[in-house]
């Protein structure tokens, strides 16, 4: 081809370029939506987004636009939520529009919209209405379900002594104890922590966490039913997986910001000699009695952050937010990390400190910001069994063991930025008191 012709065709494609990106803009611009950086053709403003730290960079992006926003992920539209009244303003205010589950291709090809966590619509309540109603009549909410917990507990302390306070990874043993948990509410039985069967349990929920972190029968004569064996069993799954990964990383990283605070351990100890003693086990109706473990166990769950992002949430119909159009099916994004860390509710944030949750008499202080099982009607279902196993798996632990480093625990640097915060590995020595 002659100069002439390359020439006319490098203009003609520069003008086609030209057109074909004023039309992208014009199609993101011309909508009532909330403002956000311009996405480029076909990946959005994935350039714009660190993928190793993806909740810093939303909430830089959030000093520009405030704290409603769009940004697009590849082709997908993402509003992002930032802070604590847009949060309720939204999922709690107007919790019916908003409590439908976002479109994320990890979790469509992990969960295919079944189960209690990520389906939508009917399923979801079929769903929800179904495992709560399963979780009541299994004890959930009952004395029952405290005496597994504490039962769990003594099992767990007599595998840490097996260690005879020798340096140890302590991520098997405490992703054990809650899930056996759940196997006791299911299937109305524990394992043993060498158990086949359960080993093969364990090894799968910790791979499915690893990846999630990664860089991204019933009624078939009931035609109205979305219940079938495949969601039910997907249902149970969901179960498993939020009820032993999250409790175990919270446990683990825990352990670890208490070896690095001896003070800290030294006043659970204090606490723990006068409330309880060394005769008997720690029950949830000693957490009132006990401010301070209550506090550092809400500090760890603060601090720690562990899933940053929440988990995606997606309107059910076309909403008025504010001055903005949010159509239906828009995702969203109601972050976490911008309200446990945010620094008028808690002054510091970056510094691991219970007194954030007490008062200036030392009594237990709640806080509404204190979200880190979400709020509104997708918050977490386990929540009340979370929490029970937190207080006591930490209680029991510490009532029985002084907790010791392997080598300087601060030199050991915690992980942020992923889609979950997962704690760094690390040994400890757990000697007998």
């Amino acid at each position: 081809m002659d100069p002439l012709g390359l020439t006319t065709t490098a203009l003609l494609a520069g003008v086609l370029f030209l057109i074909f990106l004023s039309l992208w803009n014009q199609r993101f611009t011309r909508r009532n939506l909330p403002p956000g950086p311009t996405p480029l053709p076909l990946i959005g403003n994935i350039l714009q987004v660190d993928l190793k730290n993806i909740a810093a960079s939303l909430s830089q992006l959030a000093k520009k636009y405030g704290s409603i926003y769009t940004i697009y992920l590849g082709t997908q539209r993402v509003v992002v939520l930032h802070g604590y009244n847009i949060l309720k303003k939204t999922l709690m205010d107007q919790g019916d529009g908003f409590m439908d589950r976002g479109f994320l291709p990890i979790f469509e090809d992990t969960f295919k919209g079944q189960g209690i966590t990520f389906s939508r619509g009917e399923k979801w309540k079929q769903n929800r209405r179904f495992s709560l109603m399963t979780l009541r009549n299994f004890g959930m909410g009952k004395r029952s379900i405290e005496e597994r917990v504490q039962e769990e507990a003594k099992c767990l302390v007599e595998e840490l002594r097996k260690t005879k306070g020798q340096p140890t990874d302590p991520t098997f043993i405490l992703a054990c104890a809650p899930c056996n948990v759940i196997c006791s509410v299911l299937f109305h039985d524990r394992f043993k922590y060498n158990d086949e069967k359960f080993l093969y349990l364990m090894n799968l929920l910790n791979e499915n966490f690893r990846l999630l972190n990664s860089p991204w029968i019933q009624e078939k004569g009931n035609p109205q039913s979305k219940f079938d064996l495949e969601n039910l069993t997907m249902t149970g799954a969901n179960l498993f997986f939020a009820g032993t990964e999250t409790t175990s990383s919270t446990l683990r990283y825990g352990l670890l910001l208490i070896l690095q605070h001896p003070e800290i351990q030294a006043k659970i100890h204090e606490e723990i000699d006068h409330v309880i003693g060394h005769n008997r086990v720690p029950s949830i109706k000693d957490r009132q009695d006990m401010p301070y473990t209550d506090a550092v166990v809400h500090e760890v769950q603060r601090f720690i952050d562990l899933l940053p992002l929440n988990v995606a949430h997606a309107v059910t119909r076309d909403i008025q937010l504010q001055q903005y159009v949010l159509p239906k099916g828009t995702t969203i994004f109601p972050l976490l990390s911008p309200v446990l860390w945010d620094s008028k509710e808690f002054p510091n944030p970056d510094l691991f400190d219970p007194q954030h949750f007490l008062d200036k008499n030392g009594k237990f202080k709640k806080s509404d910001y204190f979200i880190p099982f979400s709020i509104g009607k997708r918050s977490c279902l386990g929540e009340g069994l979370a929490r029970m196993e937190l207080f006591l798996f930490f209680a029991t632990i510490l009532q029985n063991f002084t907790l010791k480093s392997v080598g300087n625990p601060n030199e050991i640097k915690n992980k942020r930025g992923g889609v979950t915060n997962l704690p760094p590995w690390y040994q400890i020595c757990f000697l007998p008191r």
